[in-house]
């Protein structure tokens, strides 16, 4: 397998960057997973504007856009022979001195992987558990993707032995916040509900999309702090993430039974995401572009 390593295509196993890199002592980097359908990387433009305000937030002074990224993209296509492919794009703040540095991180480290994945058709249904686990608040004013992991895998070890797609996590104060990978929705009386980013979740991409989407083909999004008693009264629940797509969740043990892949909500916004995958760059193209909508 061929990668991106700060400026050429090498194999894998040749990559290497220092001990030093404060991506690795401290935990300042950020990355962006994305897909590519036939070539084509789905929503680009947002993850770019996502992980550019994230390293002006970390103070890493560097930027990346899509002319840059897509020529990255083309020399991996053609090194891997994949054209469906999950993409994460990395950014650590690179080489300095041990301590906590203030200062600006003028040479960072980009990396890009790239790993086949094999396009599904359908919608997927899993099940899902409420985490015991609590959702930790973020390290900065946002949560950003960074490399501070350590709560998503302390909720995955959780779920590791049990029959489940996903775990959700509640916030210390009890509101439903995220899934460990995914941001989550469910449905009521026609009207979409997922919980606010001021409860401290990841304002994903395709969390983003779908609001965006739903609103443009007229259903009502409400964004708020909710309980599990009110995902107790749902008739549908679906969680996003820009590599799973949109997946349908059938129950969520002690909580709920759901209508899973039949729910006529998350179907229509699956097929909207179907329709689509192959030819925007941002979610704003809904709005230019009615033929698909």
């Amino acid at each position: 397998m061929y990668m991106f390593c700060n400026g050429a295509i090498i194999k894998e196993s040749k990559a290497r960057i220092s001990p030093f890199d404060h991506g690795f002592l401290y935990g300042l980097g950020v990355f962006e997973t994305f897909r590519l359908y036939d070539g084509h990387p789905f929503l680009l433009d947002d993850h770019l504007d996502r992980l550019n305000a994230s390293l002006k937030e970390l103070n890493i002074d560097s930027s990346v856009n899509r002319t840059e990224i897509t020529r990255i993209l083309d020399k991996l296509i053609s090194a891997n022979r994949y054209n469906n492919a999950r993409i994460r794009l990395n950014v650590s703040a690179g080489n300095s001195p041990m301590g906590l540095q203030t200062s600006p991180f003028l040479n960072p480290n980009m990396l890009v992987f790239m790993s086949p994945i094999i396009v599904q058709d359908t919608l997927q249904e899993k099940k899902a558990i409420l985490l015991k686990t609590p959702r930790n608040t973020p390290e900065t004013g946002m949560r950003l993707k960074s490399h501070h992991f350590l709560n998503n895998i302390a909720a995955k070890r959780e779920i590791a032995d049990l029959p489940v797609g996903e775990g959700i996590f509640l916030t210390e104060n009890g509101f439903i916040a995220e899934g460990i990978i995914s941001n989550l929705f469910w449905v009521k009386d026609s009207t979409i509900f997922t919980p606010d980013t001021r409860t401290g979740i990841l304002n994903g991409i395709t969390r983003q999309w779908i609001i965006k989407y739903a609103d443009l083909i007229g259903l009502r999004c409400e964004e708020g702090f909710f309980s599990p008693a009110d995902l107790a009264r749902a008739e549908e629940v679906f969680y996003t993430n820009s590599v799973q797509e949109i997946v349908s969740i059938s129950s969520i043990d002690s909580v709920g039974q759901y209508k899973g892949k039949n729910g006529s909500v998350t179907v229509k916004l699956y097929q909207g995401y179907q329709r689509v995958k192959k030819q925007i760059w941002s979610r704003n193209e809904l709005c230019a572009n009615e033929e698909i909508l």
